[in-house]
């Protein structure tokens, strides 16, 4: 049997491997265009900063080991520009002279990638505007850096590559400014949960250009939609990528999501003997039923060596992605899995969520952080629908748990009765994880109904009773205008000063206080709402926004 692979990193590679570990006797070829098989392209923005200090490292394979380990013919430089599905053959290019070639195949899996948005704009095509995809591109991206003692940068576009990059760039002592067209950075995550990296980057002197899109680059400044121009010696394009799919598409292969390669759950296209992985192709969201594309270094891993098991004879299946993630900004991490609210409004799903904000471990244990959890469900049927994290230490440990809890089908309010490991150095005899499964139970019980940030504005038009019930010396160093402050400790013996049982809104710290303060009013006649985060969160999200409608002062007309 004689298998050809087109992309040698992530699911190519794993895919070469374990067909080599299924069958001793198949000829496997691998065809990479670039000049390295197998490079950690997680790692990149890394390496640009010297985080990682040797460009070797980035290298789990080379052609050479891959063959003494595996006897796996790797070729890099060799580019596969066009599929003959009936003659079952591949014409390939060697970049190096320009030769072309045929080769022929028994099976033939595609790992091609995804390729980076460049937008059609003036100046984008400079040698200072650079993209972030293979090995390459950040050895480059550094040498320029180094070679020119850049001193500022642009970087275009919010989402993950972009916020590694801006992050690594400032490890450098680059002065850094961060263009993103929508409201917010992480598309992954809601407008209220992105406040809090959008804080920690401006903590790091990243400077946000929120709702604005660059429109030109002169090789020295930047030119925004708003007329702002951001000095900038380079820019690094992170716009989002797109599914390399052209080599199918000629092929006359079907196409699914944004033209990505469509493939049943054993990876399989629409011809028999192509198989397909990675970036490129379309997969089921497991929590919303839908197709969509998700260019994540774990699923093409897992997909290459079920493309591999169904070459070699076994029976294996892809059964779609979670899409879950982390993101390291700064001293913070930033994860999250499943759905966000976006997500799920626009399955037209009815949905609601907790906040809750946890410490990591024990709060006795010294060194406790507090991280932001948001946890959505499914209002009728209690079905977990994502979470997303903001915090410091224990972040990836918990989204991890609500991550195998979704694959699983674990019911949002049964994260209360997980058995997780506990030390006070570690967690509470509660875990986070826990608490989020309580709050939820409650709220699908009727034991706690709740209000939201966005509501506020209109429940303090309609002059309802606002409650705040932290302590005088909490309130005052800061509180929501319109709240009235009763401590929670004092809430019984001051219940004449609430009038009549009525409607009370109720706010605390994090949330917790004013739980126990539904759960006292609600036992006197009142109809008690607890606010979804508390103060600290209200706070974050109510700064954020504030900043994101003044003008920054760093937008500079010239």
């Amino acid at each position: 049997m004689k298998v050809v692979i087109v992309g040698g990193v992530a699911g190519g590679a794993s895919a070469a491997a374990r067909l080599r570990r299924l069958d001793e006797k198949a000829e496997i070829i691998i065809f990479e265009r670039s000049g390295h098989i197998s490079y950690a392209n997680c790692g990149l923005p890394y390496y640009v900063s010297g985080v990682i200090e040797d460009e070797d490292s980035l290298y789990l394979q080379t052609p050479q080991s891959f063959y003494r380990r595996f006897r796996i013919d790797a070729r890099v430089r060799h580019e596969v520009v066009s599929i003959d599905k009936e003659a079952k053959r591949v014409k390939v290019k060697r970049l190096d002279d320009g030769v072309l070639f045929d080769e022929c195949y028994d099976y033939l899996i595609l790992s091609p990638g995804s390729r980076p948005i460049v937008p059609s704009m003036p100046g984008f095509d400079r040698k200072n505007v650079f993209t972030m995809r293979t090995s390459e591109d950040a050895v480059y991206l550094r040498k320029w850096i180094e070679e020119n003692d850049v001193r500022s940068a642009a970087v275009v576009g919010g989402g993950f590559i972009g916020l590694e990059v801006a992050e690594n760039l400032r490890h450098r002592n680059i002065e850094v400014s961060l263009v993103e067209k929508s409201s917010h950075v992480l598309p992954s995550f809601d407008s209220d949960m992105a406040a809090f990296i959008h804080q920690e980057f401006r903590e790091n002197d990243v400077k946000l250009y929120l709702n604005k899109a660059a429109e030109s680059y002169d090789g020295h400044l930047l030119s925004l939609d708003s007329g702002e121009k951001i000095p900038a010696e380079i820019v690094i394009l992170a716009i989002g990528v797109m599914p390399d799919s052209s080599l199918a598409k000629e092929a006359g292969l079907d196409l699914g999501a944004k033209e990505s390669i469509r493939v049943n759950d054993k990876m399989q296209t629409s011809n028999e003997y192509i198989y397909a992985v990675g970036d490129a192709i379309e997969v089921k969201d497991i929590v919303g039923g839908s197709n969509t594309v998700i260019p994540l270094a774990g699923p093409a891993n897992k997909q290459g060596r079920i493309a591999a098991d169904n070459v070699a004879g076994l029976d294996s299946h892809y059964k779609g992605s979670l899409g879950t993630s982390i993101l390291k900004a700064f001293t913070m991490t930033a994860a999250s899995t499943g759905l966000s609210e976006r997500g799920a409004s626009q399955l037209g799903l009815e949905y609601d969520y907790v906040i809750l904000s946890p410490v990591s471990h024990a709060s006795y244990y010294p060194g406790g952080k507090v991280m932001t959890m948001k946890v959505l469900f499914e209002k009728k049927t209690g079905r977990l629908l994502g979470a997303q994290i903001a915090g410091y230490d224990g972040v990836d440990k918990r989204i991890d748990v609500i991550a195998t809890a979704l694959r699983a089908g674990i019911k949002a309010d049964k994260l209360a009765e997980l058995e997780l490991a506990y030390a006070p150095p570690y967690s509470s005899a509660k875990d986070p994880v826990n608490m989020a499964g309580f709050a939820i139970s409650n709220v699908l019980e009727g034991l706690v109904k709740q209000f939201s940030y966005s509501e506020i504005p209109s429940l303090k038009e309609a002059g309802e009773f606002l409650l705040d019930t932290r302590t005088p010396a909490e309130f005052q160093r800061g509180h929501v205008e319109g709240f009235v402050n009763i401590p929670l400790d004092e809430l019984r013996e001051r219940l004449g000063e609430l009038g009549e049982p009525k409607k009370l809104y109720i706010m605390c710290q994090s949330g917790l206080r004013s739980y126990l303060s539904t759960r006292i009013l609600a036992q006197y006649g009142f109809d008690a709402y607890n606010f979804k985060g508390g103060y600290r969160f209200y706070s974050t999200v109510e700064k954020d926004e504030k900043r994101s409608r003044e003008t920054l002062e760093c937008g500079l007309e010239l």
